[in-house]
C-alpha cells in the first residue's frame, strides 16, 4: 500500500472513532460511579438530533464554527436527557439495565416526532457546514509520519483523544476522581467519610450524557451529514464495548475505540485494501457489530468493572 492510502485508512479510522472515543469516556464516568449506562445509543440519538437541527438552524449565524457549536449543544441535550437515567436509578432506584434500556427505546421515537414536527418529515435534509478535514502546521511537513497522521485529518479526533487523556488524570489523579471512583467500588465506606454518594453517582451520569450527546453530534456532522432514525444505530452499544474492552480505563476505551473505528472504516473501504477486498462487502458491513458481540463475549465476563457497579445505594443501610 501507498502512503496515500494508509494516509486514508488512518483519517477515516479517526473519523469513526472520535465519537466512540467520546461516548466510551461518558461511560466510563457513569460506571466509575456506580450507575451502569445502558442508554449511551439513546443519549447519542438525541445529541445527533441536537447537532443537527442546530446546525440547520444557525448555519448562517455562525458559519464554520457550527459544526463546533452543534457538537456543545448536543452535549447539553445529551445531559438533559441524561437526567432522567440518573433519577430513574439513583431517587427511585429503578434497575439500571431497564431504565438505560427505557432511554434507547424513546430517544428515536422523541426524535423523529420532533423532526416531523419541525420539518415536516421523517428526516432532516442535509448539513451544509460539516466537520472538513485539517492539517497540522509544521508536523505535517514530518517525512513519512506527516502525510499519514496529520495532512488532511481530522482535528475533531485529535482533541477527543486529548479529551481521553484529560479523563484519566482527572479519574485517576485528582480528588474528584478519587471520590467517584471510591463511590462506585463501595458507596456504604464513601458515605462514612462525607462523600456525598448521591451527588457523585448524579456527576458520573450528567457527564456520561455530556460526552455521550457530544459523540452523537460529532458522528452526525462528521458522517452522516443529516438526522434519521437510522443515523446512529448501534453506535453506542459499540461504545459501551469500547468501554468494557478498556477495562473502565479512559485509555484503555479510547483505544478500544479507534479499534472499532477502524473495524468501521474496513467495512466501508476494505475494497480498495488488497489483501480485504476479494471479501464479500455483506461480512465487510458485519464485520463492526460481529466484533462487538465478539469482544463482550470473550471479554464482559473477564473484565473487573468496579464492585459496586449497578447496585442500587440506600443511604440508611
Amino acid at each position: 500500500m501507498d502512503i496515500s492510502l494508509i494516509a486514508s485508512i488512518v483519517t477515516q479510522t479517526l473519523i469513526y472513532a472520535a465519537p466512540l472515543v467520546l461516548t466510551a469516556l461518558g461511560g466510563v464516568f457513569s460506571e466509575r460511579s456506580g450507575v451502569v449506562n445502558v442508554g449511551l445509543e439513546g443519549i447519542m440519538v438525541m445529541g445527533a438530533f441536537a447537532g443537527i437541527v442546530f446546525n440547520l438552524e444557525f448555519v448562517s449565524q455562525f458559519g464554520s464554527l457550527t459544526p463546533w457549536l452543534g457538537v456543545l449543544v448536543g452535549g447539553i441535550v445529551g445531559l438533559v436527557f441524561s437526567i432522567m437515567h440518573a433519577v430513574a436509578t439513583i431517587n427511585f432506584r429503578a434497575d439500571h439495565i431497564i431504565s438505560g434500556t427505557v432511554m434507547n427505546l424513546m430517544a428515536p421515537a422523541l426524535a423523529i416526532f420532533l423532526v416531523k414536527v419541525i420539518y415536516g418529515k421523517g428526516q432532516t435534509d442535509n448539513i451544509q457546514e460539516i466537520f472538513g478535514y485539517f492539517s497540522f502546521p509544521i508536523l505535517k511537513d514530518i517525512p513519512v509520519i506527516g502525510p499519514i497522521f496529520f495532512t488532511r485529518t481530522s482535528l475533531a479526533a485529535y482533541l477527543t483523544i486529548l479529551i481521553s487523556v484529560i479523563a484519566w488524570f482527572v479519574i485517576f489523579k485528582t480528588r474528584f476522581g478519587l471520590r467517584l471512583r471510591s463511590v462506585g467500588e463501595n458507596p456504604q465506606a464513601a458515605d462514612t467519610l462525607g462523600i456525598n454518594v448521591y451527588g457523585m453517582k448524579y456527576a458520573g451520569v450528567l457527564i456520561s450524557g455530556f460526552l455521550g450527546g457530544m459523540g452523537g453530534a460529532l458522528f452526525a456532522q462528521a458522517t452522516s451529514g443529516r438526522f434519521a432514525v437510522t443515523t446512529i444505530a448501534g453506535q453506542g452499544f459499540i461504545a459501551m464495548a469500547a468501554m468494557i474492552f478498556g477495562k473502565w480505563n479512559p485509555l484503555g476505551a479510547m483505544g478500544a475505540a479507534i479499534f472499532f473505528g477502524f473495524a468501521q472504516n474496513i467495512s466501508i473501504a476494505g475494497g480498495k485494501i488488497p489483501f480485504i477486498s476479494s471479501i464479500p462487502a455483506v461480512y465487510l458491513q458485519a464485520a463492526p457489530y460481529a466484533l462487538t458481540i465478539l469482544v463482550l463475549v470473550l471479554f464482559l465476563g473477564k473484565a473487573s468493572g468496579p464492585k459496586a457497579n449497578g447496585q442500587n445505594y440506600i443511604k440508611s443501610k
